[in-house]
């Protein structure tokens, strides 16, 4: 027969086990939770950022910077657009490419999920970059500042990544030059 002693120590074991087992579990729950609160909260921060990309006043500055400003180069761009010529032609597109910089920098840093950003905003990066990318390269050899939309750049290449993942025909398409194409048809 088991001594009062034993029973304990072996009450003592099972209950330490059922404590351990229920931290375990608490500790899962919680760690779920957490997970949840987050995507929740980055869910709350991209749908903020994409009513403000709907906004009709961001929408119209796209569209000027995007079917509105031409150029043939660099200097030719300088002259029509650029900050000291143009005020406004340069704080639109500056405007533009900020927007796109901050997601950027937020998908990069894991704050937001570069599928949602893909799935509700592709088409308008990708055509931006390849609208700008011949500039922006040109910019930052003549001005000296390598990193200038740096993360519309890395925007741009993860998205194109997905794009091409998902549609592989769409490999060596330039949305932009579908897009300018169409222009004038009705």
């Amino acid at each position: 027969m088991a001594d009062a002693q034993t029973i304990s120590i072996m009450f003592a074991g099972v209950s330490i086990g059922i404590a351990a087992l229920y931290y375990t579990l608490t500790l899962r729950n919680t760690q779920k939770n957490l997970q949840q609160q987050l995507e929740t909260r980055q869910a709350q921060m991209f749908m903020q950022l994409y009513d403000r990309f709907n906004q009709k006043d961001h929408q119209r500055t796209w569209t000027e910077t995007i079917w509105g400003m031409q150029w043939d180069d660099y200097h030719d761009w300088y002259q029509k657009y650029g900050p000291e010529t143009n005020p406004d032609g340069w704080t639109s597109m500056q405007s533009v490419h900020a927007f796109f910089e901050g997601i950027g920098v937020l998908v990069k840093n894991e704050l937001i999920d570069i599928r949602m950003v893909d799935d509700m905003m592709s088409s308008n990066i990708v055509i931006t970059w390849e609208k700008f990318r011949p500039l922006i390269l040109e910019i930052r050899k003549e001005w000296g500042v390598p990193q200038m939309w740096e993360w519309v750049e890395y925007l741009y290449d993860e998205i194109r990544n997905i794009m091409v993942a998902e549609h592989p025909e769409l490999k060596d398409n330039d949305m932009l030059a579908n897009v300018l194409s169409m222009k004038g048809r009705g």
